[in-house]
């Protein structure tokens, strides 16, 4: 066996009490069910060390074979964020004018999106998400990656919570196509966009769709098998 593979003791794991895990989980629910998708940042700056955390927070995400296949690029630069924004709206701009099929349409206009993206500019920062498809290791040679998309999205997801709990606002992009931000970013050719994570604070006029309040119920989105 490899010897990073070799098996060691769980020895941060710490049980708890019942009432007490009944206490955390709750604890943890009341508090992630503030975190909304915000589309009016302010241009407040974020301190990088708080982000740098949050993205090491991000990487202790489950992967397939602990290959870890992701890559955080966070961009502060103000000229790097306004071509970001440039090429997402010119991708945007086709979306919006059909590409998305009416249905969806539909369903954006309601919540009054269009193809401008005044907050890839204003927020503090945006953290694009890369899916590595192989990676290399040590010795030079290519290392094959596995469930990609799930490694990516679960690390995504720890990503937003982490900001969240840091007193953030964030808000998931995904302009289609996404090439261009490997252009933008120079990015090497064994990763694609996966996402565009936009982090920073609300702006004093922000608002959020009513309906993004309403969550399905329990028993819509679980079934127990006792």
């Amino acid at each position: 066996m490899d010897q990073d593979y070799q098996p060691i003791p769980l020895s941060d794991y710490k049980e708890l009490p019942e009432s007490e895990m009944r206490k955390q989980a709750q604890q943890y629910y009341e508090e992630i069910k503030t975190r909304h998708s915000v589309r009016h940042f302010s241009d407040k700056p974020v301190p990088r060390d708080i982000i740098e955390t949050c993205i090491k927070a991000a990487g202790t995400a489950p992967s397939g074979a602990n290959h870890q296949p992701w890559h955080f690029v966070c961009v502060e630069d103000r000229e790097v964020k306004h071509k970001i924004r440039m090429e997402a709206e010119e991708e945007e701009r086709s979306f919006y004018a059909g590409k998305a099929g009416e249905s969806w349409l539909n369903d954006l206009e309601k919540m009054g999106t269009d193809d401008h993206k005044p907050f890839l500019e204003s927020a503090a920062w945006l953290i694009v998400i890369f899916l590595k498809r192989s990676s290399v290791k040590d010795d030079g040679s290519k290392q094959k990656n596995y469930y990609m998309n799930e490694s990516c999205g679960i690390a995504t997801g720890f990503l937003i919570n982490a900001l969240h709990r840091a007193g953030m606002a964030t808000l998931t992009h995904t302009p289609a196509p996404m090439t261009f931000l490997s252009d933008v970013l120079e990015r090497p050719a064994n990763e694609r966009a996966y996402m565009i994570l936009v982090a920073g604070y609300p702006s004093d006029d922000a608002v959020i769709p009513l309906a993004s309040t309403r969550k399905k119920p329990l028993a819509e989105v679980a079934t127990f098998v006792d």
